[in-house]
């Protein structure tokens, strides 16, 4: 029944959201996903992350039936793309084989499955769809950012960091020296951020097949919550980020007429007192929370119970992201405390929704909803206050975040389970 529930609520706010597209003559998330079961898919990687978080549900024979299935269908459509010469001058030319596996797996547990294995098996097609859902929903929900809201808080947040160092001028600075190695990196970690989470979540994962049940909690659904309410502060705070407000747009592709000024990464804005300012209407605001740094907060939060290997990546992968979100100008230093607040929240109450509800879990995600809140009333109405005190406001802004993860650290270590000593066998009385 909750399955059931969960999905008639996503498939409506799935329409929901291809009805806002359509007014603005684009097509919405149900029709791009629709289209790659032809076309070209804009993230072959994608698919066949969500395709391996599928066949966690399979055996190994039909793990591998199910993978040589997906490559032999792409091959058979470059074949004909190749034949008809229609090159993939639009997204990438793979990825449609896993798709159509996914696919097949929903008909098969519809129609050959029955009881317990149907379930199972629609619950992995449920997450290897939700997981690229979860893509084509984002692309939408940033065209509406960009359509509904035409003035920007830009300045304000600029302002904000002013207290912070200027992080996004400084590492901005830092990997403009690294040349394009460092680029190349910040950039491929940037884009295939799904991809590592899908690495973790198949580790929480390994174990469904044998046991024939998900886990109550993993990384997935943390990742399908974070973008669910993310775009909600988007349009609540619209800011699309120092490289387009303060620089020349995303690779120097144009923006700079919308700019405030050409600054980014070389000067730091003056402090002035902060205005909205209007923007174009095609770049996202999609900059607070930063949603890069929660996703990568919660793959790193959840690597920690991993082998060596996957915490190492983890960490690797949390700072590689928060070094490409400031680096390439997409976020402010402000917009990355925010992130980290917001998914330590999250992941509170996905947790505390796991184990049932205390006092300890509502006071933890009362306490990190009321700092997030706390942030984005000071980002907009103290900026001014923050820049002109640093050493005052700086440290606050960081002691804040810092006592939102502590108090998850410390809650969450007394809901862990406590192996208690093995008792001895009292020693039997000697014999009269």
């Amino acid at each position: 029944m909750l399955w059931a529930a969960a999905g008639v609520v996503a498939l409506g706010f799935f329409i929901a959201l291809e009805i806002a597209a359509r007014r603005y003559g684009l097509p919405g998330p149900i029709t791009n996903q629709i289209r790659e079961v032809i076309f070209p898919p804009k993230s072959g990687f994608l698919l066949y992350a969500g395709m391996a978080l599928m066949m966690v549900v399979l055996t190994w024979r039909q793990r591998l039936i199910a993978a040589g299935a997906a490559i032999g269908i792409d091959v058979a459509f470059l074949l004909v793309r190749w034949a008809l010469d229609a090159k993939a001058t639009e997204g990438q030319p793979f990825g449609n084989g896993a798709l159509w596996v996914v696919l097949g797996c929903a008909v098969i547990a519809v129609t050959r499955r029955t009881g317990q294995e149907r379930v199972l098996l629609l619950k992995g097609v449920g997450l290897a769809l939700l997981l690229v859902a979860g893509r084509k929903t984002g692309d939408t929900w940033l065209l509406i950012t960009s359509k509904t809201r035409p003035m920007v808080l830009d300045q304000y947040v600029a302002t904000v960091d002013h207290a912070l160092g200027n992080p996004s001028w400084v590492v901005g600075q830092m990997v403009r020296a690294t040349g394009p190695i460092g680029a190349h990196v910040l950039d491929f970690v940037y884009i295939q951020l799904a991809v590592a989470a899908v690495v973790v979540a198949l580790y929480q994962l390994r174990n469904v097949a044998a046991e024939r049940r998900f886990p109550r909690h993993h990384l997935v659904r943390t990742f399908l919550v974070i973008g669910l309410l993310g775009p909600g502060i988007y349009m609540l705070f619209p800011v699309v980020g120092p490289v387009f407000a303060y620089g020349p747009g995303a690779f120097g592709t144009g923006g700079v007429h919308w700019a405030v000024a050409n600054l980014w990464p070389d000067t730091p804005p003056p402090i002035n007192i902060p205005h909205q300012v209007p923007f174009d209407e095609i770049t996202p605001r999609n900059c607070m929370p930063s949603l890069h740094t929660a996703w990568a907060t919660a793959i790193f939060m959840h690597s920690r119970k991993g082998p060596r290997a996957l915490r190492f990546a983890g960490v690797f992968w949390l700072i590689a992201t928060l070094g490409a979100t400031l680096g390439f100008g997409y976020h402010y230093g402000a917009d990355l405390v925010a992130g980290v607040v917001f998914t330590v929240t999250i992941e509170a109450a996905l947790r505390s929704i796991e184990r049932g509800w205390d006092r300890s879990g509502i006071q933890l995600v009362a306490y990190g909803a009321t700092v997030f809140a706390t942030l984005l009333v000071s980002y907009r109405y103290l900026s001014m206050e923050m820049a002109e005190y640093p050493w005052a406001f700086g440290p606050l802004l960081i002691l804040a975040m810092i006592s939102v993860v502590f108090g998850y650290v410390r809650t969450t270590k007394q809901w862990e389970p406590k192996s208690a000593p093995v008792r001895q066998p009292e020693p039997l009385p000697e014999p009269v």
